[in-house]
């Protein structure tokens, strides 16, 4: 049995080993006919002894059992997404705010691959698990379909805990092969490489993605604690030398002419890749600088992405179709004769209000221009006037409401038109449809034309009617069986656990977003206290601004919603904010309110474990050495964070003082 262990383990060296080079450094040492001769070898083994089989096994590339769903995990933190640049102009702006910040700025150009973004955790050197994006705050548990990625190592050279993240895409041809073999099986085609790699990640039998042969890129450490960088491209580095598999074609500029260069060169040559990219992602490359620069509510003010001009095609506009927004805005949309742009069909793209129809003189039958802003959303860009029929008319949008007839209304300072009816049916249901989505209370199984059949059915009238469901109400509903009926009235008994702050999105209150409705929610605690307070109060609270503090102070005063939440109490719907509070955090004077850094190796506690325990002392744990950085803990081998927290004369403590101090604080 010792020759069979050591012979796996002989396997698993030498299957990793041609992978790596094959799929990461293209640059295979043996023909694939000997790579797959040992890997039957090693399934040959496993079948006869699976307790030999481990869970980092060159075997598990070829897929496992199917699942029954995906795991929905919260990420450490958020995966933001970039702002976007559309036009050199836009990049001039970029460019203009990073330097009002921070001085001797460097940008690294990495080519924005077109694809599905992940990220990867390991721990001690081992893939443990695997997310998709989703939201930003949580994700789906890919980690089975992810393993069948053999670029993606399944243990890296070092044993580090770690997560990075990236692009995962499929190939040109991996696209064109898959298509193939759709169309000989009758099936329908997808539309582009991207959907084709979002739709193998989330296939539930892991088998079927192992067939489509995807690839990856890393972009970004997530946490640099455990790797010694400076910069972007430091990091970058560090991930070649782990195993990782990173886009070579990427640069880094003293200005933005540079940048301006490599985005030209990229554009006329995007199409001779062997993969998707629909832009050019810049970043600050000094991660001290980027500590600086920080982030918006939505993403980090030290990076944007560039995307290439989109396809522009014609098409007839046969109509102007009305929708209206749960905050009675009434938005028109463009009905298309069906076109293909960016290699999807479209029939749809919005016009946003009047006052764009008007100033483009859109109007309906005209011959439209149309393309796809960052390649993903349809706009008409201009009408073909003079291809025009004599008897066109000028388009005027309607005095009342389409859905309830109530007069309309332009609030000062607003460019679209509001329907004010409390009462509104429209509203009404889209209100309970961001009611039940997944940052509020993540209602599963409860989508659009369900609510709709429910409110039409008069089962529902507001949020609250939710709660009060039964079998007997759903069980007639189209496509509703008992099966789904109980997952989903499981789904909605489940919500009712929700932290405070996703009743509080979900109740759709205007101006208040995920991140607002979590800090108000941490600092008053009850829904109750939030009848309270004033817009003085709010305003006190950082990212709290006038607008947004008026509004939830008007929506609080609302008789009607005291009514609604007293419906939602007596269904037992939380009330209460039972996150983690930044006030529960005990603390200690040599840490509360500080930021430290990591750097070197750790012999006693690893840095994973450090960073946790210094969390939990009040302060705060970065990558980078910056000049706000309090206390650099320096262990073995600390290499350049050390040199520039001494430069900046930052107080350093040995891995010996700070365990002292930890010791000391628990005696």
């Amino acid at each position: 049995m010792e020759d069979l262990k050591s012979r796996v383990n002989e396997l698993h060296q030498l299957l990793h080993r041609y992978n790596h080079e094959y799929h990461v450094l293209d640059n295979p040492t043996v023909p694939d006919s000997e790579y797959d001769q040992l890997l039957h070898e090693l399934i040959s083994i496993e079948e006869k002894h699976p307790e030999l089989k481990t869970d980092d096994s060159p075997t598990v590339r070829v897929g496992g059992p199917p699942l029954s769903q995906f795991e929905k995990i919260n990420h450490d933190t958020p995966m933001l997404s970039l702002g976007n640049a559309f036009n050199e102009e836009d990049l001039r702006r970029f460019d203009q705010r990073v330097r009002e910040k921070v001085d001797n700025v460097r940008y690294t150009c990495e080519l924005k691959i077109d694809g599905l973004a992940v990220s990867l955790k390991y721990v001690n050197g081992r893939f443990v698990q695997g997310l998709t994006r989703g939201d930003g705050t949580t994700g789906e548990n890919i980690t089975e379909n992810l393993k069948t990625i053999h670029a993606i190592p399944l243990t890296i050279k070092e044993p580090l805990s770690i997560e990075v993240r990236g692009e995962a895409y499929m190939p040109r041809k991996s696209f064109v092969s898959l298509n193939e073999q759709k169309e000989q099986n009758g099936e329908q085609l997808f539309a582009n490489p991207r959907n084709a790699a979002a739709g193998s990640l989330r296939q539930l039998d892991s088998k079927l993605t192992a067939k489509r042969k995807l690839d990856i890129f890393l972009y970004s450490v997530n946490d640099l604690t455990e790797i010694e960088a400076d910069s972007q491209s430091e990091a970058l580095n560090n991930l070649d030398e782990l195993g990782f598999k990173t886009n070579k074609e990427r640069e880094t500029f003293d200005d933005i002419e540079g940048v301006l260069s490599f985005i030209s060169k990229w554009t006329e040559q995007r199409n001779n890749l062997s993969y998707d990219i629909d832009g050019i992602v810049i970043k600050v490359d000094d991660l001290s600088q980027q500590e600086e620069l920080g982030f918006t509510q939505k993403s980090p003010r030290w990076a944007i992405a560039y995307k290439f001009p989109a396809e522009e095609v014609l098409t007839t506009l046969t109509d102007i179709e009305l929708s209206i927004g749960r905050t009675g805005v009434v938005t028109p949309t463009a009905i298309l004769e069906p076109v293909k742009v960016a290699g999807t069909t479209v029939s749809r793209a919005s016009l946003h209000n009047e006052d764009l129809i008007h100033e483009k003189d859109i109007r309906i039958g005209d011959k439209v221009v149309i393309k796809k802003a960052g390649d993903i959303i349809p706009e008409v860009v201009k009408s073909i006037a003079e291809e025009r029929s004599e008897d066109s008319e000028v388009y005027h949008m309607p005095t009342h409401c389409p859905s309830c007839e109530h007069e309309l209304v332009r609030i000062e300072g607003e460019v679209a038109l509001r329907c004010i009816n409390p009462k509104c049916s429209a509203q009404l249901v889209e209100g309970m449809i961001h009611f039940v989505s997944r940052q509020a209370m993540n209602i599963d199984g409860l989508g659009d034309k369900i609510i709709e059949q429910l409110y039409q059915n008069d089962k529902i009238k507001d949020v609250a009617d939710l709660y009060y469901l039964t079998k007997d109400d759903l069980l007639p509903l189209e496509r509703m069986g008992e099966k789904k009926v109980h997952k989903l009235l499981t789904a909605i008994e489940a919500s009712k656990e929700k932290s405070l702050e996703h009743l509080l999105f979900g109740l759709g209150v205007r101006h208040l977003g995920t991140k607002a409705s979590r800090v108000i929610a941490e600092k008053y605690e009850t829904i109750d206290r939030l009848f309270e307070v004033t817009i003085e109060d709010l305003t006190e609270i950082p990212d709290v601004g006038h607008k947004m503090a008026q509004s939830l102070v008007t929506y609080m005063e609302n008789d009607d919603i005291k009514v609604l939440i007293d419906k939602l109490k007596q269904k037992n719907v939380n009330m209460t904010y039972t996150g983690i509070k930044q006030s529960e955090i005990e603390g200690h004077p040599d840490f509360t309110g500080k930021t430290f850094v990591l750097t070197g190796k750790m012999t006693e506690m690893t840095r994973p474990e450090a960073t946790k325990v210094i969390q939990s002392l009040g302060a705060k744990v970065t990558g980078s050495v910056t000049k706000n950085t309090d206390v650099v803990i320096a262990g073995e081998d600390a290499g350049s964070k050390l040199e520039k927290a001494e430069k900046l004369n930052i107080e350093v403590w040995s891995e010996e003082d700070w365990l002292n101090k930890y010791r000391n604080i628990n005696e």
